[in-house]
């Protein structure tokens, strides 16, 4: 017995002796581990607090090279049937999307909300186009105008929301703009030297109205004068629409309408991801969205291509499938779907026009808003608006659904470049246009 215990006994003592030894080395490991690791996060500060201009302008040229490279992976050249994608890295890579919000967002006419929204006198509305705040309003004299919603004091946003101001008085200090942007009052500024308040207003953007739609420009036109900051609608329609304006204007684009109400969805998804799903000619229709292709005759599906728009069209189900039996028809006997370029889709049908703006919020995420315009016969009809909005919101998620999933997809290491249909040539068309403006 005694023998026995001490054969019991004795394995135990080495398990102690060695699970000590193995705690004291594992501490021992750890600390050593941690100091490493502190000490890289030191020297990694470091480096970023370093400002050294050669290697800082070494790092930005870098970007900027990766960025091109990136662009050149996508042959413009090439016609769709031989056509591979953009690579999935167009979708995901930060550079890269820096690079899209100066040379494709930044330089052109973007559409921004709807001029009943600067209705009246004094009405304004604000807004976001990637990191450039703006504000736009209608001032006392009934004029149009848009600016940076940044106080020219300390950088605080003016204004937030919409809907009426006499002024813009900044809540940060009490510096108080008139809604022609000069600078009416700067509290405790006496005895500062070299201060005028009339070299201190807001900056301007460039502001048109084309139809119902309001449109700015970030990238001032130094030909302009800067109070001539309201431009002609119809020269800009000119050149943001190009040759399409009059198909659009066909299509009753242009037309008086009364707005109904807005709704906007945050996607887990790259902007162009959106723009793509909108620009497949159709194809994913059949399989995601069976409800809308009830009221649809995909057969007569056409594709009009312009410079910067792409408009698709199809006929309505009629009285086929259109038209439910209680006589409920949101889609009518034609269908438009207008893409303009860079992130702005028209849809008109029926009674209805919507709209789609895309706004990116970064590589993997985006908001798109829907304004709802109607036939002002049709604005009190609360029952057709209803269902209506409700047919709209359901094909809407069906689409998040599948520019999420989408977007994972391209995150995976399994995808790089895809192929296009035929009936995908608005999208090609559009990834034409991007590498135009990001080549360098």
């Amino acid at each position: 017995m005694m023998t026995m215990l001490a054969t019991i006994t004795s394995p135990s003592s080495t398990l102690k002796s060695t699970t000590t030894g193995y705690l004291k080395l594992h501490h021992k490991f750890s600390v050593s581990v941690s100091q490493f690791v502190r000490g890289r996060r030191r020297i990694h500060q470091t480096l970023l607090c370093t400002r050294d201009p050669i290697s800082s302008s070494s790092r930005v040229f870098a970007a900027a090279s990766n960025t091109s490279n990136l662009v050149e992976e996508f042959d413009p050249e090439i016609p769709v049937e031989r056509a591979l994608t953009p690579p999935s890295s167009w979708y995901t890579d930060y550079q890269f999307h820096r690079c899209e919000l100066d040379r494709v967002f930044y330089g052109g006419w973007q559409v921004v909300g709807y001029s009943d929204q600067i209705k009246a006198n004094r009405d304004f509305f604000t807004g976001r186009l990637g990191e450039v705040e703006f504000v736009v309003c209608r001032d006392d004299e009934g004029k149009i105008r848009a600016f940076h919603n940044v106080c020219s004091h300390h950088a605080s946003i003016l204004a937030s929301g919409s809907g009426r101001k006499s002024c813009f008085f900044c809540p940060y200090h009490g510096w108080t703009y008139s809604l022609n942007g000069s600078l009416v009052k700067a509290t405790r500024m006496t005895g500062i030297e070299n201060f005028a308040l009339n070299e201190m207003g807001l900056k301007p953007l460039r502001v048109a109205v084309w139809g119902p739609f309001v449109l700015l420009k970030v990238t001032q036109d130094k030909s302009k004068k800067e109070e001539d900051i309201e431009s002609d609608g119809s020269v800009v329609a000119s050149e943001w629409l190009g040759s399409s304006v009059g198909r659009l204007s066909e299509g009753g684009v242009d037309s008086t309408f009364s707005f109904i109400c807005r709704r906007e969805y945050t996607i887990d998804c790259n902007w162009k991801v959106f723009c793509d799903n909108y620009l497949d000619g159709g194809y994913h229709v059949p399989y995601a969205h069976k409800g809308l292709m009830s009221g649809l005759d995909l057969e007569t599906y056409s594709t009009t291509l312009f410079e910067r728009v792409s408009i698709q069209e199809c006929g309505g189900g009629g009285s086929k499938a259109g038209e439910e039996e209680d006589g409920f028809d949101r889609l009518g006997s034609q269908a438009l779907y207008a893409f303009v370029y860079p992130n702005f889709m028209i849809n008109r049908y029926g009674p209805w026009m919507d709209t789609n703006l895309v706004i990116p919020l970064g590589p993997r995420k985006c908001k798109v808003v829907f304004d709802y315009f109607l036939d002002p016969s049709l604005k009190d009809d609360e029952a057709f608006i209803r269902r209506s909005l409700e047919e709209s919101k359901r094909v809407q998620m069906e689409d998040v659904v599948l520019c999420e999933n989408v977007q994972r997809g391209l995150e995976s290491p399994a995808y790089d470049k895809g192929r296009y249909a035929l009936v995908e040539k608005p999208m090609h068309h559009f990834h034409c246009l991007l590498h135009q403006n990001l080549k360098i």
